[in-house]
């Protein structure tokens, strides 16, 4: 395959400090998809008093959100990959934009569901177009390890401070305050990125699979529909859970089957036969499904048993967020060093460290224990999540750039829907059963603090007396038990991937200088991407675990950007 565009040229790519502001555009972007994941969570009470929604709607304002976006990003990766990626981020601005003064007003849950829903096809369209850009403007993979360093963090960073700033704006503003910060960053990333950013395109060869693209999109709206629901407490086996999570599956397998069948598949089912490729799309999922729905119970630990504001809870959780922006700045350098295999599998294992710290929480607040726990986690999970993207990316062929983010993206959501779905499976059966039976609390009140511990605190609250004590107290004791078992669930996970993390290769692959390969020997066999060739690789991708120390110094050099090749093979 070859990294250049339809006309059989190379993609304009800006050249020196061009690229880091086009980092700079990329990364903005990137902050805005990712504060709309949870700035909302903390204005639903808000948002529940003015609009008066249903428990229906109010789980699909909710989650319309994440649901389109987490569909639709196979469909958008690939479709930028013919039409121009740049075309698809500058749509995406404007949808964005436009849903997002829709949402602030909104005088109706419908209203809002469907401008959630508009974000989520904004959204998409911006997500994998950040990373294929990225990908097109830094050939190199040595500085395309910073950028995506810098790209992890602040993705990291949006979804860590959406909560705070979520929760500022609700207590002086109104909940519809934070989908009007979006408009004046949208009104000056439009023009800008119009002017700055390059254009970039794959192979046009043949016609965009239309059937597959809405295959895939109803494919994994069905998987994470169903896996959401599991989630929210509903049983497994009820037809409002099953019939969309098999529907789902079936489709996807459909459309591999046909990806492999044709000749100008949408996704290069290839990829996944490379044992990089894979393993790097299965650490993302691991390290979301062990996360994600331990950052919520979290959420409920800061919140519920220790009493604190959503404000205080946001920050609480900086520490994390400063951690995994330092992570993100010494991650290109640290790759260099230790390679991929490494670098993951020390993520996951300090990340697994963190959580087993965070076992000791109590009923009482300990706030060095949680600063101390949550930079580990900081430093652990953008470590593992840097690592993971920049081998899958790297492991990708230049033309595929779309279609290779959206498999990581979707992997994102896919692992963090599960996560939720896995981890609240275990929350409540650890919970629930303490409750069943607490001394001088009728049946059917304990029956409803079951449920959750903000409802069991509802519950408490009107019985009253030493029985609503009682109760508040079982609670919350159940609730830090239910904890610490999700917690080491969640060790066992991030252990999970450190073992998977292996596959990955021991050393960080560059491309050497033209004049480098004539004093190593002749020409070297390059990969279809034009930027992995290593002292040594043989040509069908299978990289050498290891390196001579002689090779060393050629794979020190980075390769100037007319020297990166069109990612044609040479034979």
């Amino acid at each position: 395959m070859s990294g250049t565009s339809a006309t059989g040229r190379r993609p304009a790519v800006a050249a020196g400090a061009n690229r880091w502001v086009v980092l700079v555009v990329l990364c903005v972007s990137l902050l805005l998809v990712a504060l709309d994941a949870t700035v909302l969570h903390v204005a639903v009470p808000a948002v529940t008093e003015d609009l008066r929604p249903g428990a229906i709607q109010l789980l699909w304002i909710v989650d319309a959100y994440p649901l389109v976006c987490a569909s639709l990003l196979i469909l958008f990766g690939t479709l930028g990959d013919r039409v121009g990626r740049r075309r698809i981020l500058l749509i995406g601005y404007a949808l964005f934009g436009v849903a997002s003064a829709v949402a602030a007003f909104a005088p109706t849950p419908e209203l809002l569901i469907a401008a959630r829903a508009l974000l989520g096809v904004g959204g998409a369209m911006i997500m994998p177009a950040t990373l294929s850009v990225l990908r097109a403007v830094f050939p190199d993979r040595r500085e395309r390890a910073v950028a995506i360093g810098v790209w992890t963090a602040v993705a990291a960073v949006g979804a860590a401070i959406g909560p705070v700033l979520g929760g500022f704006l609700v207590e002086h503003f109104w909940w519809g305050s934070v989908f009007l910060i979006n408009l004046p960053l949208m009104a000056v990333l439009l023009p800008l990125s119009r002017w700055v950013l390059p254009e970039s395109r794959g192979s046009a060869d043949g016609p965009w699979d239309v059937l597959g693209a809405l295959m895939a999109a109803a494919g994994v709206l069905g998987v994470v529909l169903g896996v959401k629901r599991i989630g929210g407490g509903e049983g497994a086996l009820g037809p409002a859970t099953l019939v969309p999570l098999v529907a789902g599956a079936v489709l996807l397998v459909l459309f591999v089957r046909r990806q492999r069948s044709r000749e100008h598949p949408l996704i290069d089912i290839r990829m996944f036969s490379r044992p990089t490729f894979t393993t790097a799309v299965g650490c993302i999922v691991l390290a979301m499904l062990a996360l994600v729905g331990l950052e919520l119970i979290a959420v409920q630990y800061l919140q519920l048993v220790l009493g604190l504001s959503p404000l205080a809870t946001g920050l609480r959780l900086l520490p994390l967020t400063f951690a995994a922006i330092t992570a993100g700045a010494m991650g290109s350098s640290v790759l260099r060093r230790v390679g991929p295999r490494r670098m993951v599998g020390s993520g996951f294992v300090l990340t697994a460290v963190a959580v087993l710290c965070l076992v000791r929480m109590g009923a009482h607040d300990d706030p060095p224990l949680l600063t101390v726990s949550f930079v580990l986690l900081g430093f652990g999970l953008q470590a593992t999540l840097f690592g993971a993207y920049e081998s899958m990316l790297s492991e990708a062929p230049a033309d595929r750039a779309g279609g290779a983010a959206a498999i990581g993206e979707t992997s994102y959501q896919l692992g963090a829907g599960m996560g939720i779905a896995l981890l609240g499976s275990v929350m409540n059966a650890a919970y629930g059963p303490s409750l069943r039976s607490v001394h001088g609390v009728p049946a059917t009140a304990s029956h409803q603090a079951a449920n959750s511990l903000g409802e069991a605190y509802e519950v408490s609250a009107r019985l009253g007396g030493p029985a609503g004590a009682a109760l508040r107290s079982a609670a919350r004791d159940a609730f830090v038990h239910g904890l610490h078992v999700t917690l080491l669930v969640s060790a066992g996970l991030l252990l999970l991937g450190a073992v998977a993390a292996l596959r990955l290769p021991r050393v960080m692959e560059c491309a050497a200088p033209p004049g480098e390969r004539e004093r190593t020997g002749g020409p070297l066999a390059e990969q279809p991407d034009g930027d992995r060739a290593a002292v040594g690789q043989p040509a069908d991708g299978r990289a050498r675990e290891a390196l001579p120390r002689a090779a060393a110094p050629a794979l020190a050099r980075p390769v100037p950007a007319d020297a990166a090749g069109s990612g044609r093979a040479r034979h």
